[in-house]
């Protein structure tokens, strides 16, 4: 909190599989202050259609023998790497050469060079994009209370305690990113201060494939929007998230029926977007708690055939999980 408040664009990065956070002091200076720094952040940049192709080949090497240590390494490699370059910021707008990094607002707050990258260069690309099967993640992004994320926090790290190395496939992302927001008026803004939490993970080419360590991303994903009541990003998250999120509003009836007059005949509404809205829980069908469309009541929901069973949270035991469970099979 007081590092929120302090830093106007501040935010800190936490790797729990490391023991690690990062502080990210960021402030205004007087317009005559010498720098023409950018912010090329890490995730957005333009890369190699190989070098992407090969990190996604590792995670999925890693994820179907169920390498942890594997999946570790990837992390210790990609936070060297950050480390090494700013995590993308850039002091000239070619290099980093070391810290402060000074620059225009609009080069600093903002990036995204993957979609300004050269049409010749056909050897490169968003590393998400579909058409060269390079990464392919989930991002859940919470948005906490103030006075509630600090038991949240010491949640998560109990969590993390348990067995450190679980929280890899999460610090090979991005780790939790956790930055401050002010109250807002808006009709579904924050009515008073808030912290917001990002974290991405693994995500498998098919829904019916269960995931590593995908019992700990469900509880502390549980954890958060049901335990500690954190609001979701209404433009990220997995459907699950969005289950009451309608109680979590207080100007949320008068966000609707600003809808219905602008909008009196849905057409900018779609099952989809009604489903988030509302937070409606999708039908238990098989599998269904893979890829976020319900919480597992039924072995069946999760994927028992692959030894995944839905199983009580390990701290917070009112969330239900797929966890690998091999045993259970034999029962």
């Amino acid at each position: 909190m007081e590092h929120g408040k302090k830093y106007e664009f501040g935010d800190i990065t936490w790797y729990p599989s490391k023991h690690t956070a990062v502080y990210r002091y960021d402030s205004r200076v007087p317009m005559d202050t010498p720098g023409d720094g950018i912010n090329d952040f890490l995730g957005f940049q333009s890369n190699e259609i190989l070098i992407s192709k090969s990190v996604r080949a590792s995670e999925k090497l890693f994820e179907s023998t169920k390498s942890v240590n594997g999946e570790c390494t990837l992390a210790d490699t990609t936070l060297w790497y950050k480390k090494q370059i700013g995590n993308g910021l850039k002091n000239n707008g070619q290099i980093f050469t070391g810290y402060p990094v000074v620059g225009r607002q609009g080069k600093m707050q903002t990036s995204g060079s993957c979609l300004y990258s050269p049409k010749t260069r056909i050897d490169a690309s968003c590393a998400w994009d579909p058409r060269i099967k390079g990464l392919f993640f989930y991002e859940s992004t919470a948005i906490f209370t103030a006075t509630k994320f600090g038991d949240f926090i010491k949640d998560v790290k109990k969590l993390r305690d348990l067995k450190p190395e679980n929280f890899c496939g999460i610090d090979h992302y991005n780790g939790f990113l956790i930055r401050y927001i002010k109250a807002s008026k808006a009709y579904l803004g924050q009515s008073e201060d808030s912290i917001v939490v990002d974290f991405n993970y693994y995500r498998a080419d098919e829904a019916s494939t269960p995931r590593l360590n995908q019992d700990v991303m469900e509880e502390v994903e549980q954890m958060a929007f049901f335990k500690y009541g954190a609001r979701p990003h209404w433009a990220k998250n997995r459907n699950l998230a969005f289950l009451k999120v309608q109680s979590k509003y207080l100007n949320f009836n008068m966000f609707i029926a600003v809808k219905k007059q602008l909008d009196p005949e849905n057409m900018l509404s779609s099952e989809w977007s009604d489903e988030i809205l509302f937070g409606k829980e999708g039908v238990g069908s098989d599998g269904c708690a893979l890829e976020g469309l319900c919480i597992c009541s039924e072995d069946r929901h999760c994927s028992p055939s692959k030894g995944y069973f839905c199983k009580p949270g390990l701290v917070y035991s009112e969330a239900r999980v797929c966890r690998y469970s091999p045993s259970s099979s034999n029962l």
